[in-house]
């Protein structure tokens, strides 16, 4: 909150008298589902002392075009359980609420933040003042511009840093901003071990197995000879796992003009394969202009590819 909604949104609360709230509350009953997975949080505001704020925290991990008809369930039933725990009687206000998304995954989020967008009716109707109405604030982590994160010096940054895919050189680098930070706070151990956890998480996702046991210490000593091997396992054959062989062979094998068609062949597929790895399915048009392109080209979005964003940038990078 403090670090990337609006300053104004957070400016009128008072993070000291923070509170965990326990949601009692159900969401599609039949089905039983409970919603303690999902944080709430109780903040005194500067509107009075007895006037809170409550934050309702939802992490994704894929998009959901429907979240704001979700925000409203949640808002719904949430003033519900402060209606039925707090025996509010008529007269009395309900508190405001704040529903916070917190989204990691790699394609960019693009569903509607409010209600509104999702009504099929004109805005110059004389329905239109009738319909429900309810929005969400969205932290997109992977739309966060890398140079402007690492001009933070917060914890919340280096978090969303962790989010964000990278490089083995730049994920080093990252690691030790973490060591160094810890050093530099050290009233907060008991977080160290759940960022150890977030970097253990993130290098298995590299196909690194890192043990239990070892630290943030352990695991950045250990980061130069786990880069070796990503390199070697990305250069095994251009297999479906979508390894990075296929270029390095195509650069090895000879040099003769009539290998040439041969070495592109190989490197789109491989290239197409790492694609599928990072982004998922790969539309048809971008298959065949992968398939169409020469060596050079091949190479230059290869490179690309292992550390892009998105699809489109591997192609058009952002300037």
């Amino acid at each position: 909150m403090r670090e990337f909604v609006p300053e104004a949104l957070a400016a009128g609360l008072d993070f000291s008298g923070l509170q965990r709230v326990n949601p009692k509350f159900h969401f599609r009953r039949r089905s039983g589902r409970r919603r303690e997975g999902d944080v709430i949080w109780r903040l005194p505001t500067c509107e009075g002392a007895d006037i809170y704020l409550y934050l309702l925290m939802e992490f994704q991990s894929k998009r959901e075009w429907w979240m704001a008809v979700r925000a409203q369930v949640y808002q719904g039933l949430l003033w519900q359980q402060v209606i039925d725990e707090k025996k509010l009687e008529a007269g009395a206000r309900l508190p405001p609420v704040l529903l916070l998304v917190l989204y990691n995954g790699v394609p960019r989020w693009n569903a509607p933040t409010e209600t509104g967008e999702l009504i099929a009716l004109s805005p110059d109707s004389a329905l239109w003042p009738w319909q429900p109405r309810a929005r969400y604030y969205l932290l997109d982590i992977g739309a966060f511009p890398r140079d402007e994160l690492a001009r933070r010096s917060s914890l919340a940054a280096l978090l969303f840093r962790l989010e964000q895919r990278r490089s083995s050189e730049e994920f080093k680098e990252l690691v030790g901003e973490v060591i160094g930070w810890f050093r530099q706070h050290e009233s907060f151990q008991r977080l160290r071990g759940l960022f150890a956890e977030l970097v253990r998480e993130a290098l298995a996702e590299l196909g690194v197995k890192v043990p239990l046991s070892e630290d943030l210490l352990e695991m950045k000593s250990n980061l130069s000879t786990w880069a070796k091997t990503w390199k070697q396992e990305w250069r095994d054959e251009g297999k479906a796992e979508g390894r990075v062989e296929g270029l390095a062979r195509g650069k090895a094998e000879g040099k003769a003009e009539g290998k040439a068609e041969g070495k592109a062949e190989g490197l789109a597929e491989a290239l197409l394969c790492l694609l599928v790895e990072r982004f998922g399915a790969v539309a048809p048009p971008w298959r065949k202009r992968i398939r169409g392109a020469n060596l050079a080209t091949l190479d230059r979005w290869f490179k690309r590819a292992i550390a892009a964003r998105d699809l489109s940038s591997v192609f058009e990078p952002r300037r």
